[in-house]
């Protein structure tokens, strides 16, 4: 453990509500982060945790430096940032680093240009773990440093770095779908098609959202026999002809421009779909974190300009 390590340690337990989860995010043993916060209890004279059987929690002198410790953490980072750019070299990405990534986009496209960046800029030491689902990660209570998702982030507390802001979903179908069953030519003509939902939780997403290019918007429930709650498995339904698909552009840009899938209901927009990398505080965010967003970004625009 560095010199900052029991600061990290106070300020993931602060977050996770849990020195067993702090523990997991960090890699360490929970008697030794324990032990670690007791040490720096000490060394402030002071207790920063009340802890009980249910929940540990902030006193006040916990919530009183809880933001003075990020700052400390920040800054250590950040000059560690202006040295290394000062000798003329950029830290790479080290250590474990565990992301939660959607399940589609995920296997298809995002572990590759991971893998292609830590490639370029070596990273000795560098433990790569991903997770690959569809459901929302708790990055406070998980032992995950970092996800990638569609949509908005859920807490305020996330930190977002856009990678594709201006993604949307589309209406698509494979060629021998729409031999069979006709092509619909506006959204209230998918009352009479097979759609194939996705689940997310315990939650359907069976109301499909379109807008004309001027605004209005036109929201209809949708019907189908087949609902899953993997992104890919909707894909791959879709690629087998069962039905409609309603996904995000990035999830199915090579299948529509290989002609695998073809996108329908052209003078609709589907609903935003942006796709962010997501951190708990800045200071997770490194420089070499940022860079490996920017590259992904670069690569996501890439793959919808084809």
């Amino acid at each position: 453990m560095n010199r900052f390590s029991p600061v990290q340690l106070f300020i993931a337990a602060a977050e996770a509500g849990s020195f067993s989860a702090a523990a997991r995010r960090l890699d360490i043993g929970p008697v030794q982060a324990s032990a670690t916060i007791a040490r720096l209890e000490r060394e402030l004279g002071t207790r920063l945790f009340e802890r009980s059987t249910r929940r540990l929690r902030l006193t006040e002198a916990g919530e009183q430096w809880l933001p003075h410790a990020r700052q400390m953490v920040a800054a250590w980072e950040e000059g560690q940032a202006a040295l290394a750019a000062g000798a003329g070299t950029e830290q790479p990405l080290s250590g474990r680093l565990r992301i939660s990534l959607p399940s589609d986009i995920g296997r298809q496209w995002l572990w590759r240009w991971i893998e292609d960046f830590a490639a370029a800029e070596p990273a000795p030491g560098l433990q790569l773990e991903l997770r690959l689902s569809d459901r929302l990660t708790d990055l406070v209570q998980e032992p995950v440093d970092y996800a990638v998702r569609y949509g908005e982030p859920p807490d305020s507390g996330l930190v977002a770095l856009p990678l594709a802001p201006d993604n949307r979903r589309v209406l698509c179908a494979s060629p021998a779908y729409l031999a069979r069953h006709g092509w619909p030519q506006a959204p209230a003509d998918l009352r009479g098609h097979a759609c194939l939902r996705f689940m997310l939780g315990d939650s359907v997403h069976s109301r499909w959202q379109f807008e004309t290019a001027g605004g209005d918007p036109q929201v209809l429930e949708v019907g189908g026999s087949r609902i899953a709650d993997d992104g890919a498995m909707v894909r791959d339904w879709a690629l087998a002809g069962l039905g409609l698909a309603y996904k995000s552009r990035l999830d199915v840009a090579a299948d529509l421009a290989a002609g695998r899938l073809v996108a329908l209901l052209p003078g609709w927009l589907g609903e935003p779909a942006p796709l962010h990398w997501m951190s708990v505080g800045r200071h997770r965010l490194t420089p070499a974190l940022r860079r490996l967003a920017a590259e992904l970004r670069r690569r996501c625009e890439g793959l919808t300009a084809t």
